[in-house]
């Protein structure tokens, strides 16, 4: 049996896009896994059955090195690629064959920064088994994982069927304005559930009081295993592109995810997997010169007028929702 790592320290959507590495590892190798993360992202990996053990880090690899070193890995898939998994590298003084997967930070400035597309139309899902695919894996078609550990919620929502909206993002240039998550959800007309963490919970009381009796706010409320059941259990989800739109595509939900800055061509939409129909529909702002303005997302928009999201149709997204 071969000890494999796997390394990816963040985020919640990157590291819920390793899923199908994990899997395909032990179930077509009958590999013993392991995983390195940072320790705020254990309640992701936690209950997966694929996974054997679970490293985690608070700030540096310095503090799991020795039990690193003392497993003797016959290989590692390094699916973060930055300094840390290099110390990492280093740190595990060789022994174990090194695997890593191509960035594209090239090919990404060129979209960003110069607006020229050199990007392969690859999802990162299958860049992250190419970096795997020399152990003799082959992807399943199954799509991303996620398996969550709490049957019971510590708060009360709506008896499905209902719709959830996750509301958050890191970055607010990947966020709808809070006044247009209201006009949604005003004209939705069946049970809301809102999702978010502590940073948007004053934004959903916000949300929920104008829009209606029929909109609950959960935001910071619920654990990462609890929201995660709440997509489970939802009818339809309305996200921006963040880590619960990946959380969703892993239950196999029906999507409509909302891009402002960042756009599905840089290799980041909804993934089901080549044997699950497609059940995303992406909503952009076609036509802009500044967009993608970035890989990631910035706090505000560089050129001040926001109209990726500003000028997202609502009506469209509303019909589309209650189809």
């Amino acid at each position: 049996m071969k000890k494999i790592l796997i390394i990816r320290f963040s985020s919640i959507g990157d590291i819920v896009l390793t899923t199908p590495v994990v899997r395909c590892l032990k179930q077509q190798l009958g590999a013993e896994i392991h995983y390195l993360t940072k320790q705020q992202f254990l309640p992701l990996l936690e209950a997966n059955p694929h996974i054997d053990r679970i490293f985690t880090i608070k700030k540096n690899v310095s503090e799991v090195l020795p039990d690193l070193r003392s497993e003797g890995y016959d290989h590692v898939v390094d699916l973060h690629k930055n300094l840390r998994t290099l110390q990492v590298r280093l740190g595990l003084l060789g022994g174990a064959k090194w695997r890593s997967f191509d960035k594209l930070n090239f090919e990404k400035w060129l979209l960003t920064a110069l607006k020229i597309n050199r990007l392969p139309k690859v999802h990162i899902v299958d860049r992250y088994l190419a970096a795997a695919s020399l152990l003799g894996i082959k992807n399943d078609g199954q799509g991303l994982d996620f398996f969550t550990s709490e049957p019971h919620l510590s708060s009360p929502i709506p008896y499905p069927p209902y719709l959830a909206v996750a509301i958050g993002a890191q970055f607010q240039t990947k966020r709808l304005p809070t006044a247009k998550i209201v006009k949604i959800c005003q004209q939705l007309h069946q049970p809301v559930v809102l999702l978010g963490g502590n940073e948007e919970a004053a934004e959903g009381e916000i949300i929920a009081a104008q829009s209606g009796n029929h909109v609950t706010n959960l935001c910071g409320k619920l654990s990462l295993q609890a929201s995660a059941e709440v997509l489970r259990r939802a009818s339809l989800v309305i996200t921006h592109d963040t880590g619960m739109m990946h959380i969703a595509a892993a239950f196999q939900q029906k999507i409509l995810s909302i891009w402002g800055n960042t756009v599905p061509a840089l290799g980041m939409a909804p993934y089901y997997g080549t044997a699950n129909p497609d059940q995303n529909t992406s909503f952009e702002v076609e036509g802009l010169s500044c967009r993608p303005c970035s890989k990631i997302g910035h706090q505000t928009c560089p050129k001040g007028h926001f109209r990726c999201m500003n000028e997202q149709d609502i009506e469209k997204i509303v019909r589309q929702a209650t189809l």
